[in-house]
């Protein structure tokens, strides 16, 4: 195509200008040359590109230039360049300007742009002006190693794993492929990779993929990799907004597959080994994720971590921190169950523990100095899990929808956002958080489009296809899974299309693919044999057409089979446990007519762990299947969001193009409505939160303002108040100075004296330049202590590499004051220990104290 957008980068790291705001330019070739304008680094494009988008008739030799010497002036003078988001980019770290774009040879895979010379640009006659020649095809719409092939032939060996032979020539070559892109993406160490572009390991990928299929057909490489997530005896969270965990919180999705790895495998060993790891964590999530008002837990949505892509442009990370996500909630309530399981398969055999206690930090003695008390441990996690539940179905189901909501968001007071989330209605689906009512419910009415369910629905306007607009194959596999399970054959059908069309015209498992338009073309990132796709696909057949279900002491076969996929299915070389199995599914129906086994009818669809050798099962399904549908819609896309502003007691905004009528919000609730574009507040409590949102022709909402507040009365203590030193080094700072911490600090005390009993809430004006905002595992954690008892974590999550003199405010923490004197203590416990185990530190300028209510 002839419009480009792209954007320049230092280092390789996205960092030019602010989410989707690029350069764009038309290609308009003269003999198959063209020289761009020379764009100055990081100042936005003058001119609009309005031309339509129209595909190139020959190829392209484009020279971009980009006028670098405002910066370099500034590293000469300063020693810094300060980047859009007031980071400072420090002069000695600079190693090249890069650029990426949307149009092939370029991409926007700023992860791995920093390693690619071809992208990188040069200053041959240094002055200031740097270049580079780039070949533009005419018939490559996706990047160079993203060209479809034409064709694909088995090339592995895959005997050795189940074989599959069915009425169907293109399933059978599709389960195929799947086998031998699993093999493909193993690496030399034996751990799973995340995908052709991706040689890494990464913790929810692995997880997920594993939960879905390879603890099934290879658990050695699955144990493998999820051993390869574990630090101190806990599992890692992968790098990610503000510096990791807490604020993103989906690292439990490592149990979901260490349990199935067990029901799989029966392994005892593993089974002492990953209840110590998946415990430690789980306590630490417990005091440091857990909201207790709620019952639910905080944090950021599970896999969809491109926060542009899926939350309002106003919450940063803290805002992400304070969020209660659908599926990390489902997650995190399966977590305890699950723990919960463990300790009843470990109380018939607790030999053995003692020996993993060793493995553990020494750090964690206070996580783990009940470690195996399992009677007491099977008490809490099963009401930790009873919390969620409860959590969710008061305050994230919405009646007039019938499904849950996406997540509950704001600051002092939250709502919830009404859009859907697919892998979370799935995984409740398939965990029955909901009663078996509303899971039918969620199939039904949930949001779905004519190539699959997207990951979010509507849509976020003026955001570019990722988890917007997109679908991914392994959500879908979940969304199928989930349909199975409440017996909806058209969403079932439905549900397999989507997959087997992707995997089938693409010849590979790739990881999304565009809602609108089905391919794989424009998307932000995308690769080749996506681990979390292949596990996905092969799903379709061990889960769904085999109906697998694993538990500890046995193999359920629940076959679901839609009238369109009617036919025979075989599949031999089929390992559990002790046995080799050879299993065939004949006709179609959501019910089993007769199971038999060796010939020999059971009136039970299951095979104990005890079976050992040869053996053949044999399914006839019941040629029925129950009235269905499911709700099949026309993508669609919410209005933008407002921003408001307050002025003497009233809001404004701009109006927003289509909106028919705005919805002003007072601490997390519905107020009025109007359709003009200004609001008088009213006072009531000390401290009141207003919201507005959009509303359209089609009654398709936007996400809520950011929050502004009417306050009268605030407290602040200065926090070099109560420090033996203190600094003053970077700006920005109220007082005297601010306190520094780090993992190893005193503590930070101050007395507080109310004049009136009430809900009072704290936070913290600090800042971490210890990372980047949107990757690294440097988040400063601290427990608040409110007259020596725990109220509450204090996270304050990496605003910027060296962006010491940004200063933001941590989450906020609420407690109930009587009147008079209190005091309150910042201090380090081990639930606080962030995923870098060394660096854990902040500025601290000051404490906030406000009356709520």
């Amino acid at each position: 195509q002839n419009k480009l957008e792209f954007k320049f980068s230092l280092n390789g790291l996205d960092n030019e200008r602010g989410f989707a705001q690029n350069h764009q330019l038309t290609l308009k070739p003269v003999k198959g040359r063209m020289i761009s304008p020379i764009i100055v680094f990081g100042v936005a494009d003058t001119l609009a590109v309005n031309e339509q988008t129209e595909y190139l008739n020959d190829d392209v030799e484009l020279t971009l230039r980009v006028d670098m010497r405002q910066v370099l002036k500034e590293f000469k003078e300063k020693n810094y360049f300060e980047l859009f988001n007031s980071e400072k980019f420090l002069a000695k770290d600079f190693a090249g300007v890069f650029v990426a774009g949307n149009i092939s040879p370029l991409s926007w895979d700023f992860q791995t742009l920093g390693t690619k010379k071809q992208f990188q640009l040069k200053d041959e006659n240094n002055d200031g002006i740097y270049e580079i020649k780039l070949l533009i095809k005419k018939d490559i719409s996706a990047s160079d190693e993203d060209k479809l092939s034409t064709q694909w032939k088995l090339t592995k060996d895959i005997s050795s794993y189940p074989q599959l032979q069915s009425s169907s020539v293109l399933l059978d070559a599709l389960y195929n492929q799947a086998i031998e892109e699993m093999l493909l993406d193993i690496r030399e160490d034996g751990a799973f990779m995340a995908g052709e572009k991706w040689p890494g390991v990464w913790t929810r990928d692995i997880s997920y993929s594993i939960h879905l299929a390879f603890a099934i057909i290879n658990p050695d490489a699955a144990k493998t990799s999820l051993l390869a997530k574990i630090k101190n005896g806990k599992i890692i969270q992968d790098t990610g907004t503000g510096g990791a965990w807490p604020v993103s919180s989906d690292r439990m999705t490592w149990a979901l597959a260490a349990w199935e790895i067990y029901k799989v495998t029966g392994d005892k060993d593993w089974l002492r080994k990953s209840f110590s790891i998946i415990k430690n964590s789980a306590l630490a999530d417990l005091e440091t994720v857990r909201d207790k008002q709620t019952g639910l837990f905080n944090g950021e949505s599970s896999f969809l971590d491109w926060r542009e892509q899926t939350y309002p442009l106003w919450m940063d990370p803290n805002d992400i921190y304070k969020s209660k996500n659908l599926g990390t909630n489902a997650v995190h309530f399966q977590t305890y169950n699950i723990l919960a399981a463990m300790v009843s398969e470990l109380d018939e055999d607790v030999s053995g523990l003692d020996e993993y206690v060793s493995e553990l930090d020494e750090d964690d003695s206070e996580l783990d100095e009940d470690a195996f008390k399992l009677e007491e441990d099977a008490s809490r996690f099963i009401s930790a899990a009873e919390g969620i539940q409860e959590g969710m179905n008061k305050l994230m189901w919405i009646p007039e929808k019938k499904y849950f909501g996406q997540y509950l968001y704001g600051r002092n007071y939250q709502s919830l956002s009404p859009k859907s989330e697919a892998l979370g209605e799935a995984l409740s689906v398939l965990f029955e958080i909901p009663d078996s009512k509303r899971q039918k419910e969620i199939v039904a009415n949930t949001p779905v489009t004519k190539f699959g369910i997207p990951c979010v629905y509507p849509q976020t306007p003026n955001i570019p296809p990722y988890h917007n607009d997109a679908v991914w194959a392994f959500v879908q596999a979940y969304w199928t899974m989930a349909s199975a399970k409440v017996k909806n054959e058209k969403s079932v059908e439905h549900g397999l299309a989507s997959i087997y069309r992707a995997a089938a015209l693409f010849l590979s498992n790739k990881e999304n693919f565009v809602a609108t338009s089905g391919d794989y073309v424009g998307t932000q990132i995308n690769s080749n044999r996506q681990l979390w796709s292949v596990a996905g696909n092969l799903a379709m057949t061990y889960r769904v057409f085999f109906g697998m279900q694993f538990e500890p002491d046995k193999l359920i076969f629940t076959p679901f089979i839609p009238k369109n996929f009617s036919g025979v299915r075989a599949l031999s070389n089929f390992k559990y446990r002790n046995s080799v199995l050879t299993i065939s599914v004949k006709g179609f129906g959501d019910g089993i007519k007769t199971f038999k086994l060796d010939g020999k009818v059971l009136k039970d669809n299951f095979i104990q762990t005890s079976l050992e050798g040869k053996h053949t099962i044999e399914i006839v399904m019941s040629g029925k299947t129950a009235k269905s549908k499911f709700n099949l819609v026309k993508n669609e896309y919410a209005p933008e969001t407002p921003k408001i502003k307050l002025t003497n007691g009233q809001l404004s905004w701009e109006r927003i193009p289509g909106a028919v009528q705005y919805i002003v919000y007072k601490n997390g609730e519905k107020f009025a409505s109007t359709k003009k574009n200004i609001f008088t507040c009213s006072q009531k409590y000390s401290l009141e939160a207003y919201q507005v949102k959009t509303i359209d022709k089609n009654s398709v909402a936007s996400f809520l303002s950011e929050p502004v507040t009417v306050r009268r009365e605030e407290k602040i203590i200065e926090m070099e108040d109560y420090v033996s030193t203190y600094e003053n080094k970077y700006p920005n700072y109220s007082g005297k100075g601010y306190a520094k911490i780090e993992k190893h600090h005193s503590d930070i005390t101050f007395p507080f004296t109310t004049e009136k009993e009430g809900l009072y809430t704290i936070d913290y004006r600090y800042a971490n330049g210890n990372g980047p905002i949107n990757t690294d595992n440097k988040c400063a954690i601290r427990s608040l202590m409110v007259d020596t008892q725990f109220a509450g974590a204090i996270v304050m999550p990496q605003f910027g590499e060296n962006s010491w003199n940004v200063f933001n405010f941590s989450n906020s923490v609420q407690v109930y004051l009587t009147k008079g004197e209190h005091t309150f203590t910042l201090t380090f416990r081990n639930s606080d220990d962030n995923m870098n185990g060394e660096i854990n530190g902040a500025l601290l300028d000051y404490a906030r104290i406000r009356l709520l209510k």
